[in-house]
């Protein structure tokens, strides 16, 4: 009796809409972990994710808007901005949650892509500016309610107390190449607060004077018109 060949089973389509995206992206982060971006296609992605691949083009142009999307989405759900009411314990679970992030096979992946050549994409940079650029809108009510509860001065900058957190988390990661774990993370969430309660981290009033001049600029000149005195 002739035995037919047995053959890898497909996944299943997931559908439409949200469920697409969501199998996409989440093919797109596994095949990022499993082989790095070097390795990465979207002949792949379609095959991890059950979706076709003309379905895929029709929503990302190519590779880097994938992974751009890809790394938008997974970080914003393994790093939110908590605001449990007490600053001191929002910036410490933040410092934690990122460092888990950057620990994960996910994490790490996405950060070897950043670091190589893939960083210099305008796709894969632009995702790491968006990234941070929620990070510091998130920051602005939760800076305003400490403030506002007089655990912070008046005048502290929210994006700059983000920076200030995450900056030796990065120099363990990125420059001295040691480890980050929970100590790494509490330390900083220490110091970024033991910062701005000294006034350290205040809002640059100087750059605001230069972005508004910009946007008058933008806005083209003012007109002023003479009216005569009764």
């Amino acid at each position: 009796m002739r035995r037919e060949p047995v053959t890898a089973k497909r996944p299943r389509p997931p559908g439409r809409g949200p469920k697409v995206r969501a199998a996409v992206l989440a093919a797109t982060l596994g095949e990022l972990t499993d082989k790095g971006y070097a390795g990465l296609t979207v002949d792949n992605v379609a095959r991890r994710s059950g979706v076709h691949k003309t379905t895929i083009y029709r929503r990302w142009k190519d590779r880097e808007s994938l992974v751009a999307d890809a790394v938008i989405d997974l970080a914003a759900a393994r790093v939110p901005f908590p605001d449990t009411g007490d600053i001191d314990a929002d910036l410490r679970e933040l410092a934690r949650s990122f460092v888990r992030f950057l620990n994960s096979p996910a994490g790490e992946a996405i950060a070897a892509a950043t670091l190589s050549d893939a960083g210099r994409i305008p796709e894969i940079a632009d995702a790491k500016r968006r990234f941070f650029s929620d990070r510091f809108r998130r920051a602005e009510p939760v800076v305003s309610a400490a403030i506002a509860r007089g655990e912070l001065p008046a005048g502290t900058d929210p994006a700059e107390l983000v920076r200030t957190l995450v900056a030796p988390i990065y120099l363990r990661l990125l420059v001295t190449a040691e480890p980050i774990d929970q100590t790494t993370a509490d330390n900083a969430a220490k110091a970024a607060l033991a910062a701005a309660r000294a006034g350290a981290i205040e809002v640059n009033t100087g750059m605001l004077a230069q972005r508004s001049g910009r946007c008058c600029k933008a806005s083209g000149p003012t007109t002023h018109i003479n009216t005569p005195r009764p």
